[in-house]
Parts: C-alpha cells; structure tokens; sequence
C-alpha cells in the first residue's frame, strides 16, 4: 500500500490563514503603490531615461508617425508617441513625461500611454554582452524574421506586428512568447545534463550525497541567471516559483500537482509583485497550468502514453480556446495544428539551441519559412464577456464537479467546431 503524500497545508485552517495573510500584504503594497501613483499623475512633468522596445510607423488623418513602447529606469513601462523621422531601435531616450490624470492606477501598474517630448536619443552600444547574443543569433539566419523569431524564443525579445499575426494566425504564440513550458524544458536539460555528470563521480566519490538537492541547487540557480538575463517576463515568473517551490516540495516529499498548489504560487507573487496583477501573460500563462491540472486530475487513471499524447495536448487545447477567443479573435483552421506543435516543440527546443551554439542556427529555416506562410487571410470570433465569465465559473468548479469539467469539456469543443468550420469557409 502507497503512502499518500503530505499536502501543501496540513487543513483548510491554516490555507485559509495563509491566503488571509497574503492578501493583507497585497493590499499593503498596493496602498504604497497608489501613493506612488497619486504623485506621479499631479506633477506637471517628470523626466526620465528610458530604453527603447519597441516602434512601429502608424497613420492617422494623413499623418504619420511612430509608437513607442519604454521602459523607464524607474522601472515604468509605457507607450507614446512621436513625429521625429529616426530609427529608435536600439536606442535610449531622455525624455521628459507629461502625465495626467487619464492614466489609470491600474494601467500604472502595467502599460499606460503617456504623452512626452523626447529630449536626446542616444544609442545602445552593440558591444555588450546580450547586443552580442542577439546578432549571433541573428546573423545565423537570411531571413531577419526568423533571426527575430529564435531570439524571442530565446531571449524573450519583441516580434513586429507583422510576424506576430502570422504568429498568431498559425495558433503559436503560447510557444514563441517565453513561458512555463520554456522554462520546463530548459529544466529538463540542466537538470538531466547535470544529473548524468554528477551520477558519475557521485557513486566514486560521495555516495551519500542526494542528487537531487545538489543537482537542483544548480539548476535552480541557472534559470535564476537565465530570468535575470531576459528581464523577469511575468509567465517567466510565476514559472519559475512553480518550478522552485515544485522543488522543494519534491525534497520534502510533499504532494505537488494540486490546485491549492497553484493559486498559492499566485497568491504569493500577486502579494510580492502588485504588477503582475494587470500582466495579461501572466494570467493566460496561470490559466494554462490551470487547465494542465484539471485535464490530468480526470485523465489520472488513463495510461501515461495517453495523458502525454492525446489527453493532455488536445484537452488543454480545446479547454483554453474559449479563453483565447475572448482576447484574440484571429481564427485559421491551422490553428488546428497546435496541439502537434506543441508536442514537436519539446525535442525542437533543446535541438535549436544546440545547433545555435555550434553556428548551425539555420538549418531548419526552409521548414520554418514554409510553416509560418501557410496560413492567410482568417475570421474574427470574439467570446462576450459574460460568456467568458460564465465559462471560467464552470471550469474553477470542475475543480470538484466531474459533471461541470464534462459540460466545460464539450461546451469548449463545440465552440472550437463553430469557430474552425466557420473559418475553413472564409
């Protein structure tokens, strides 16, 4: 008879405490945060340096000019505008802010747009360490959106609007954008490779030393520099405490794939970092784990090949559809592919990071140029609101309904048959 594992919280009390205290220093930060707010929004102006993310041209009433997307030294991420006919990528601006009141606390909290005069443009050196990183990877490639698409699923660097629908289009952008299945896999790597060269001189020379303590501490601190190194993205985040606390719970024997699990890790990095409350990836990143747990606590009994292969690819595809469709609505039937790209991801992955590091970058560019043109033209279907929260409601009480994941189940593959043999037509 199998000992069953101890759970995160020993009772419902002390869940209930610890959500209870989570949410009262959650609300601490957020009262700091909104004085913060309430000063920047009354002074007149406000300057500051900031890096350059993103610009793309846009027209209006015949006139045309570029958007920009910061990020301040301050930490402020924001879009303005500007008429001046220069290349702002790769640049640091000084700018001098002109804030007002049509700036929202909770669009301070995460992207707001913000009228300005930019007062010098000065370039980023090329000579650092990341430029360096991004053009060597680059440079591996003719085609420069495939050299932009391998640097942001690297490096969590931005598309152009272009490449991002086709992105979009092809139903990827859960696997270019860098999330928790990035970070799995990247996990998988340091820890098997570090796990194989430990093994060896482990049973040499100390023997009662417990891999996966040593080896974890490794791996954990890699994908610490790794989150360091591509600027803490908000999925990387939350994904990264998962993977840490999975871990620790794994050392302490406790049980590990639970819903209390989950919404504790959420809870904790809502209370530390207030920001993430408004990060549209991070909760479509929360929703995916979500959707992953509830598909494997009703496909438990099923064979493993199964649940790796068919359960759990094609039921979180179907579940998080209506989700998807009440943010984006772009629809393609080769959106239908995603499930088996995503499992072609897995060994595609680790693969292009080798041949990247050894210069190779471009062998597989032609299936890649192949892939990202097929799909054309497309329809819109939006999911309402209250359709969206009627849904949600369904599926966080499937938690314990069996009857309420089967009506989640087949409401979102029925919509998935409207939306894919609606978009086949057009």
């Amino acid at each position: 008879m199998q000992l069953e594992k101890p759970k995160l919280f020993p009772d419902n009390k002390a869940f209930i405490g610890i959500m209870g205290l989570l949410v009262v220093l959650l609300l601490v930060r957020l009262a700091f945060l909104y004085q913060e707010y309430q000063a920047f929004i009354h002074k007149p102006f406000f300057y500051t340096h900031a890096e350059v993310l993103l610009s793309y041209p846009k027209s209006k009433n015949g006139k045309t000019y570029q958007v920009l997307k910061l990020r301040s030294d301050e930490g402020l991420t924001f879009y303005t505008t500007n008429y001046q006919k220069k290349d702002f990528q790769h640049t640091k601006v000084r700018l001098q802010l002109l804030p007002d009141r049509r700036i929202t606390f909770w669009g301070y909290l995460g992207t707001f747009f913000v009228k300005s005069r930019i007062r010098d443009i000065m370039p980023i050196s090329d000579e650092g360490f990341k430029e360096h990183i991004f053009q060597k990877v680059a440079l591996q490639h003719e085609n420069k959106m495939l050299g932009s698409f391998y640097n942001a699923i690297f490096f969590a660097t931005p598309l152009d609007a272009e490449f991002r629908k086709k992105v979009s289009m092809l139903g990827v952008s859960d696997l270019v954008a860098l999330s928790g299945f990035h970070l799995g896999i990247l996990w998988g790597i340091t820890y098997g490779l570090g796990f194989w060269f430990y093994r060896f001189f482990q049973q040499r020379y100390f023997p009662y030393r417990f891999a996966l303590l040593d080896v974890g501490i490794v791996s954990m601190a890699f994908l610490g520099a790794y989150l360091w190194f591509v600027d803490f993205p908000p999925s990387l985040v939350r994904s990264y405490a998962m993977v840490l606390t999975g871990w620790l719970m794994l050392l302490l024997g406790m049980e590990l794939l639970s819903f209390t699990f989950l919404l504790t890790i959420v809870a904790v990095l809502m209370a530390l970092f207030p920001f993430l409350m408004v990060s549209l990836s991070f909760w479509l990143s929360v929703t995916g784990v979500f959707y992953v747990f509830l598909v494997l606590h009703y496909a438990q009994n099923l064979h493993k090949m199964i649940i790796a292969f068919l359960a759990l690819p094609l039921g979180v595809f179907v579940l998080i559809l209506p989700v998807i469709h009440a943010l984006f609505g772009i629809t393609t039937p080769y959106q239908l592919l995603s499930p088996l790209l995503s499992m072609l991801f897995v060994p595609f992955y680790p693969s292009v990071i080798f041949l990247h590091f050894i210069g190779m970058g471009g062998l597989l560019d032609p299936v890649l140029a192949w892939l990202f043109d097929l799909p054309h033209g497309g329809k819109d279907y939006l999911v309402p609101l209250w359709a969206l929260g009627v849904y949600v409601a369904i599926s966080i009480g499937a938690i314990w309904n069996r009857w309420l994941f089967w009506s989640a189940l087949l409401s979102s593959t029925l919509y998935a048959f409207y939306i894919f043999g609606g978009s086949a037509f057009t």
